[in-house]
């Protein structure tokens, strides 16, 4: 369960005042697949980050039942001046996994990911790609009931995709999505319902295609 209960979440920028959200109540549909559509600033990456636990409201109250993910394919989180290795260890550790539990997902994400000696290497020197990849395998180790996603499934090159979705598919068989993509073919193919995020409100559209047809409108409007 994600509830929603009188939740605000503002930013100020030179002296004005931005609404992510306004006084918004609202709880997200159990065990089902929810696209996060509107225009570029609504707020939809920021949404998944209050869900996620990574930013608070400025009030109101976000109300969780269930393990819910960090958001995939945001690296916010990840230490830059940390090599991957050390930076999946401190969240094996967080998780409170054991020693044995931690070298199997450090093994897991090394191997998902990829990116050979730069494993061991500083953060802060990878490609974004990199980081991204690091991110969703890290992800992927984890059983969650709830995958936030902000526009991961492009990530490396077409090998490195087709793993990935094979993965993300396998997971979806337990868990629930909810995610950002400006790729429609990706919303339409992974989702059931859309939510709707413009000038701090939401809205719930049980049709996905509505929600785009909305969503490219307005893009063609601005």
């Amino acid at each position: 369960m994600i509830k929603l209960d009188n939740v605000t979440k503002f930013y100020k920028y030179k002296n004005k005042i931005h609404y992510v959200l306004n006084k918004v109540h609202f709880e997200f549909p159990t065990k089902t697949n929810i696209a996060i559509l509107g225009h570029n600033g609504a707020g939809k990456s920021t949404l998944l980050r209050l869900i996620g636990g990574m930013e608070s409201p400025n009030s109101g109250k976000i109300h969780t039942v269930g393990r819910i993910s960090w958001p995939v394919g945001q690296t916010q989180g990840i230490q830059g001046s940390l090599t991957a290795r050390d930076n999946i260890r401190f969240v094996t550790q967080i998780f409170g996994k054991s020693i044995e539990e931690s070298k199997q997902i450090i093994s897991f994400v090394e191997n998902f990911a990829e990116i050979g000696k730069h494993f061991d290497m500083p953060v802060k020197t990878y490609s974004s790609g990199m980081k991204a990849r690091i991110n969703f395998g890290l992800s992927m180790a984890f059983d969650f009931d709830y995958y936030l996603v902000d526009e991961c499934t492009s990530v490396g090159d077409k090998s490195f995709r087709d793993k990935a979705k094979a993965m993300f598919d396998e997971k979806r068989k337990s868990s629930s999505i909810i995610m950002v993509s400006h790729n429609m073919t990706d919303l339409r193919a992974n989702c059931d319902v859309a939510l709707y995020v413009n000038d701090g409100k939401v809205k719930l559209y049980e049709d996905v295609e509505e929600a785009i047809k909305l969503y490219q409108n307005y893009k063609r409007v601005g």
